[in-house]
């Protein structure tokens, strides 16, 4: 990564971190035994990260992939609401796909489902739907739209159905208003926590394309930033990390 790059997102994170962290306010939940164990100091940190994890997507991992992609993309853009129809014959189709493949009658293939939508994509009646946004819009010079939910690292198995349901809802939608429009849904995971062994999550359910529709730690950041940039981005936060430190520390030292 070019230094000036790196840079900027070293000053990105730095710019969400202290966002988050001039909005965060201790939680005044009295807890005696805890403050007489631990102190009220570490008891503020244990807080501030418990906060900050609930909200990483939005306040950290979102900003830092648009400033990430912003140089391979055209387009590079946060929390963007979908078109709002599609037609309904892409419903029936979609809902044929998630049957057969829910009771195993046919494997996941992005290629091919995005295709058999793509048949029907405007024919019957406009359906009005409430899809949630694109946590990031991509669209190339070639005018290929990729579109991204980030997912936590663990995300919840009872919901798979309907993340993928998800994913070729967004599609259709996005072919309801241009047909030809190569879309690509996809559902980014951060990072691997059970690392070295690999991510086998989504294996459990046998909902999705491998291959086509989960982008998994360094594939998710070296597809929004190039070969190499996660490795690169890891280095970032340590170094946004190391420069904030006496910030946050002269911060949590007043509950001691």
């Amino acid at each position: 990564m070019e230094p000036e790059r790196k840079e900027r997102l070293i000053s990105k994170i730095q710019q969400c971190l202290s966002k988050k962290f001039k909005a965060y306010k201790p939680e005044s939940e009295y807890m005696p035994f805890h403050y007489r164990l631990l102190g009220r100091d570490r008891m503020a940190l244990f807080s501030f990260i418990q906060s900050l994890n609930t909200t990483f997507g939005v306040s950290i991992y979102e900003p830092v992939a648009i400033e990430l992609a912003a140089d391979r993309f055209v387009e590079a853009k946060m929390q963007i609401k979908p078109n709002r129809y599609l037609s309904s014959e892409a419903q029936r189709v979609i809902d044929g796909i998630m049957s057969a493949i829910t009771t195993a009658e046919r494997d996941p293939n992005s290629i091919n489902e995005l295709e058999e939508i793509r048949s029907v994509c405007q024919l019957g009646e406009p359906c009005n739907v409430k899809l949630r946004n694109y946590d990031i819009y991509l669209k190339t010079a070639n005018n290929v739209v990729f579109c991204m939910d980030i997912k936590t690292v663990k995300p919840n198995i009872g919901n798979f159905e309907d993340y993928k349901r998800m994913l070729l809802l967004w599609a259709a939608a996005e072919m309801y208003v241009d047909p030809t429009v190569e879309i690509h849904p996809l559902i980014g995971i951060p990072y691997n926590p059970y690392e070295p062994e690999p991510y086998n999550r989504w294996t459990m359910r046998g909902l999705f394309d491998l291959q086509h529709e989960i982008l998994v730690a360094n594939e998710m950041w070296d597809f929004l930033g190039g070969e190499g940039a996660y490795s690169d981005l890891l280095d970032c936060f340590e170094i946004a990390g190391i420069n904030m430190r006496p910030e946050l520390d002269a911060y949590f030292r007043r509950f001691q």
